[in-house]
């Protein structure tokens, strides 16, 4: 995608690390306001993330909940896009938008620079910006359970993130699948199809179905603001404590199906599994569906990361000019989700041309933010 011509200043306004959901609705509002910005992602297309997950992947959300600001998701309403569809959007979106990606380069360090311009390493060089927006997501780097190099090497295993079919797993055979959440049971019912499968379930989440009285669970937890709670308050607390929702699989079919449930897994020992109540079976291939782990390793500005975890209100650091967007509960419960994140790109990008703003020390309303902060930096 061919990056607009810059100006002669060779400072961003803003750079954006990351062109996944978050950080396309973000370059939306940034393209509004004029800043002068480009977002770096490491995947060689857009959408790239989304096109790698299993081929029978579909959004709970039905598409009228899926849109990014400003370009509706182009699917009829009470449908389910499909994961390559939703790739196709984004790519979509970024062109329909004309935003400015670098794709293939991902940023192997950031620091700040003593005249305080943050500073991205890339393999292709570094770029430099006044103001800096992490948009990396929630699923980084995939985590596997140190007990897995327990298992005898000739039983193939792959985490959920690496699945595409059935076809990947040995035809026959018991297969364990060690993870209850969405990714777990998906993935359970479609192997069950064709052979036996064991789920270990270490913590059991809330299971709803898709449709409630005639609609789909989208609308009744849109209505009852389910997705706009904000993250500071208590029922907020509460539900983080009660981890993410299931949605449409349903363990309980799933049991009657055949698939066979045993609680957390405790131990592998060569092809035998052996559970938290004791049990055990021996099993033909592992699928982890133990989820995703944060990967800041880049980032070396002091004070952001705090015990793995990013310090932040509402996406905003206490580093002058360096935020976060498209964390879990960043301001509410659909801050990390596709048709909901638009609303926290749209404060942030309010809020980084407010900081823009006073960092010009310019007192003129009429005056465009990062045209006033390039005014007094360049």
């Amino acid at each position: 995608m061919p990056i607009p011509a810059r100006t002669a200043d060779p400072t961003l306004d803003v750079l954006v690390i990351g062109a996944g959901q978050a950080g396309l609705a973000l370059g939306h509002h940034l393209t509004t306001r004029g800043a002068d910005f480009l977002l770096l992602d490491a995947g060689p297309e857009i959408g790239s993330s989304w096109r790698s997950r299993w081929d029978s992947l579909r959004l709970f959300s039905p598409a009228q909940y899926d849109s990014l600001p400003g370009l509706p998701f182009p699917a009829p309403a009470d449908t389910h896009p499909g994961k390559d569809e939703v790739a196709d959007y984004l790519a979509a979106y970024a062109a329909h938008f004309a935003l400015p990606v670098r794709l293939n380069t991902p940023v192997v360090r950031m620091h700040r620079d003593p005249d305080g311009l943050f500073a991205a390493t890339t393999p292709t060089g570094t770029v430099r910006a006044r103001q800096v927006v992490v948009a990396t997501g929630p699923f980084q780097t995939p985590h596997t359970p140190a007990l897995a190099d327990r298992l005898d090497p000739g039983v193939p295993q792959l985490h959920s993130s690496a699945y595409r079919n059935p076809t990947q797993l040995p035809g026959s055979g018991r297969v364990l699948v060690v993870g209850a959440a969405n990714s777990g049971l998906q993935i359970a019912a479609e192997l069950g199809a064709t052979q036996p499968v064991t789920v270990a379930v270490g913590t059991r989440p809330t299971e709803l179905p898709q449709r409630i009285a005639g609609r789909d669970l989208f609308f009744w937890l849109t209505r009852s603001g389910f997705f706009t709670v904000p993250a500071h308050t208590r029922i907020a607390r509460r539900l983080r404590a009660r981890g993410d929702l299931v949605i449409g699989t349903r363990s309980r079919r799933l049991r009657r199906r055949g698939i066979d449930f045993r609680p957390r897994l405790t131990d592998l020992a060569g092809r035998t599994a052996t559970f938290a109540d004791g049990s055990t079976v021996d099993v033909d291939a592992v699928v982890w569906a133990t989820g995703y782990r944060p990967d800041h390793s880049w980032l070396h500005v002091p004070g952001v990361i705090v015990e793995g975890q990013v310090r932040h209100t509402a996406g905003v650091t206490d580093v002058p000019g360096l935020y976060f967007l498209g964390l879990p509960w960043q301001t509410c419960r659909g801050s990390a989700l596709l048709g909901f994140v638009g609303a926290d790109a749209e404060a942030l990008a309010a809020r980084l041309a407010a900081d823009a703003l006073r960092g010009s020390q310019r007192n003129d309303p009429g005056l465009d933010p990062w045209a006033a902060a390039t005014i007094t930096t360049a």
